[in-house]
Order: structure tokens, then C-alpha cells, then sequence
């Protein structure tokens, strides 16, 4: 097993981030942010700029069910390995080879004539996403040490959010230059550098995979509610669905909204995209860095503190409302109304995934991992899908004050789940 450096506390945490486990956590990261942001924030905003309604595009959160459900086949993926690269490495190679040819086939599609094949496409490559994020959790997790978690998994993050400025930011702007079509390729080819990652790295083997299928279906379950017994087994699922609920929300239709606000397409890419990637990033970094000292526990009671305040900005830019006229006061505004709520989502998601990481079973971290990322996806997926029915009802206001309502229970399963005073041991130096 790897192990963190010792001697000065400050240049251990330097010297851990600088290693080739950190690097292929970027890559990690950025293969597995790509086709989910592009999901989120490029396909909302191609088919609100060709017109398709609010309800509908909210309904389209609905494709994302496969993150919802994967850990349902994600013990095939414990189980089988294919022919070519090793267990983890092969299935990583088929679904990012997949993501890449369906992501540059949907821009081919008219919303306007295709809506139900572009619905399908979209939900193919949900599929193939979850697919691969089963793999690319599974592998990271193998990858690093105990020690290692919770630095490793601020810098997945971190390369996740950077993933999110291709169809974020770069392909909103192309779009008001090139054809959609066009747009949908170019984003397809920034796949290719978790391709050539996972052609370079190496197979882990930290721990034999299960000998059935049975055994990689049943055991992965059977460990996690024997392991303190079904009343701390529940309080932690519960956790997992309610901790990032409220964020979650809040976020679901954030292109639209900037849209129905009067900013346009290149200012929301140069702007609104900037403004919340580098304080998510900052922030994540940061997290990552204070979690070596603090440990997950106190870091998920700080940083999921600062996420639930943050949500009250984009209440405030809501209740200003609609600009006839855009200024460089709107536009600043705006830059730190999202810059505020990305910094506190950038620490409270790092605490999140270390607290994931930690919770899995090495003998098993395909399924766990994918049974507990499943429920952090639940939100976004169909709660997310009744948010265009919210704002129509409620105003955007109403829907973000909502927002921040919701994100308080799972701030109160903190103290069953992850008291503050309590540092496991593998955590403590």
C-alpha cells in the first residue's frame, strides 16, 4: 500500500500532491466530468436556444437515470475483465472510446424534429458515463492510500469541475460561431486525453476480484450492512441522498436561468462559466489541502456550512430580475454571486467524495462505489426533473430559497454519520 510522506506536516502535503497518482487523478477527473457537465449545461442551453420549453428541458434530467442505477450492472464490472488492458483498464478504454463517438453524433439531430432521438442518444450516453464512472471511481480508489483520499479526491474534483468549462464555457462560445453539429464534435475530441491516460497507466491489483458473480452481486451489500449493522447502514444512505440535495437543485437549470436573465450565450461561456470554475477549483484545492489536517468529519460541518450559505446568492440575483440591458455591473454581480456559491460546492463536494472513498471496501470498490454515488446522483436526476415545473410555479426566487430549505437535512445526519469531534484512524497521523 502507498504511504504519505513523513517528517514537516506542510511539505508531506506538498509532496503528496505532486506525485504520478495525483496526475492520473487529474485525468481521472477530467474523463469523468466531461460527458455529465455536457449533459448539464450544453444540451440545456442548445435546446433552450432552439426554443424547446422550460418543463421540457427540466424533464430531460430524466436521461441521467443511469447514474441513478448503475450500480445494477456495475458488479459485472467487478467480476469480468475483457480481453484487452487488464479489469479496469479495458472497460475504462471501451466507454471512453463510446463517449467519443456518441457525443459528436448528437449534435446531428434537429430539437425542433428529433427531440425523442435526441432524448434517446442522450440517455445512451448517460449510460455509457455512469459506465464509466463505476470504473474510473473503482480505479482511483485502488489507486490511493487511506491516507491519500482525501488530497486524491480534491484533485478528481478539481479536474471534474476544469472538465466542465469544454461544454460550459468553450462550446457555449463556438456555438454562437459554428454550427451546432460542429460545436458536438469538437466537445466529442476532448476525450481523448483520458484514451491516451488510460492506454499509459498501469493495472492496479490491490485486491483480487470476486471469483462469481454471485459473490460481486451479494458480498459488496452483505460487507457494507454487517460492517456496524443496518441502523448506521441506513443513517449513511440517507446521507448520501440528502447531503447534496439542496446544491444539487440549485444548479439544475443554472444555464436557462442566466439565459432568462438577459445574458447571452458568450457572456454566460467568458463570464457566468470562469466566474464559478476557478473558486470551485481554488476552493476544492483548498479543501483537499485542509482536509490532510482537519480530517473528512470536520471538513464536511465546515465546508457543507459554507455550500448551504452560498445558495442564498443566486436567490438575491433572481430577485433582481431580468436585464434589458447588461452592464458591467450585471455582469460583476453575477461573477460573484457564482464565484461565492462555486467556491462552497468546490469544498463541500471534496469532503463529499472523500467521505464516499472512505466508506467503500477495497475487496469491492466497484459496487459500493457506484451504490453510493447512485444515491448522491438521485437528486440531481428526479428531483432535478420537477425543478422547471418549480420555477414556473414558484418564481426563481421562490425556487432557490427552496433550495437552500432543502440542503439542511443532511446537514443535521452530520451528527449521526460524521460527528465533529470523532477522527477515524486511518485518517490520524
Amino acid at each position: 500500500m502507498n504511504r504519505a510522506p513523513t517528517g514537516n506536516p506542510l511539505m508531506s502535503v506538498w509532496q503528496q500532491l505532486f506525485t504520478r497518482r495525483m496526475l492520473i487523478c487529474v485525468f481521472i477527473g477530467f474523463s469523468s466530468g466531461l460527458p455529465l457537465y455536457l449533459l448539464f449545461n450544453l444540451v440545456p442551453a442548445w435546446l433552450r436556444t432552439e426554443h424547446v420549453d422550460l418543463k421540457t428541458i427540466g424533464l430531460f434530467a430524466l436521461i441521467q437515470f443511469p447514474y441513478t442505477w448503475k450500480f445494477l450492472w456495475s458488479p459485472l464490472l467487478d467480476r469480468y475483465v475483457l480481453p484487452v488492458l487488464g479489469r479496469r483498464r479495458g472497460w475504462m478504454l471501451l466507454t471512453q472510446v463510446g463517449l467519443l463517438a456518441v457525443i459528436a453524433s448528437l449534435g446531428g439531430f434537429s430539437p425542433q424534429n428529433d427531440l425523442s432521438i435526441i432524448a434517446w442518444i442522450a440517455t445512451l450516453l448517460a449510460f455509457l458515463s455512469a459506465t464509466q464512472d463505476i470504473v474510473l471511481d473503482a480505479y482511483r480508489r485502488e489507486l490511493l492510500s487511506d491516507t491519500e483520499l482525501g488530497l486524491g479526491n480534491a484533485v478528481y474534483v478539481n479536474a471534474y469541475r476544469i472538465a466542465g468549462l469544454v461544454p460550459g464555457s468553450l462550446s457555449l462560445i463556438l456555438a454562437d460561431f459554428l454550427p451546432w453539429d460542429m460545436v458536438f464534435i469538437v466537445t466529442a475530441l476532448f476525450m481523448l486525453p483520458g484514451v491516451a491516460m488510460t492506454l499509459l497507466v498501469t493495472e492496479p491489483h490491490r485486491a483480487a476480484p470476486p471469483k462469481t458473480l454471485r459473490e460481486a452481486v451479494v458480498e459488496p451489500f452483505h460487507e457494507f450492512i454487517t460492517r456496524q449493522g443496518w441502523n448506521s447502514a441506513l443513517l449513511i444512505l440517507a446521507f448520501l441522498l440528502f447531503y447534496k440535495l439542496g446544491d444539487s437543485m440549485c444548479t439544475a437549470l443554472a444555464t436557462p436561468f442566466y439565459l432568462d436573465m438577459g445574458f447571452s450565450k458568450t457572456q454566460i461561456g467568458l463570464i457566468a462559466k470562469n466566474a464559478g470554475l476557478w473558486p470551485a477549483v481554488i476552493g476544492g484545492l483548498l479543501g483537499g489541502l485542509w482536509m490532510v489536517k482537519i480530517g473528512i468529519n470536520r471538513a464536511l460541518w465546515l465546508f457543507g456550512v459554507v455550500q448551504l450559505v452560498s445558495i442564498f446568492g443566486f436567490a438575491w440575483l433572481a430577485s433582481v430580475g431580468h436585464h434589458a440591458e447588461i452592464t458591467a455591473v450585471e455582469l460583476a454581480q453575477l461573477a460573484i454571486v457564482i464565484g461565492l456559491e462555486a467556491l462552497g460546492v468546490g469544498l463541500g463536494t471534496v469532503a463529499f467524495v472523500a467521505f464516499i472513498a472512505r466508506t467503500t471496501h477495497p475487496a469491492y470498490t466497484a459496487t459500493q462505489f457506484a451504490l453510493f454515488t447512485s444515491l448522491m446522483a438521485i437528486p440531481r436526476t428526479f428531483a432535478n426533473a420537477a425543478t422547471g415545473w418549480l420555477v414556473e410555479a414558484m418564481g426563481w426566487t421562490g425556487f432557490f430559497l427552496l433550495c437552500a430549505v432543502l440542503a439542511v437535512p443532511g446537514m443535521l445526519l452530520l451528527l449521526k454519520v460524521a460527528p465533529w469531534g470523532e477522527m477515524p484512524q486511518n485518517e490520524r497521523s
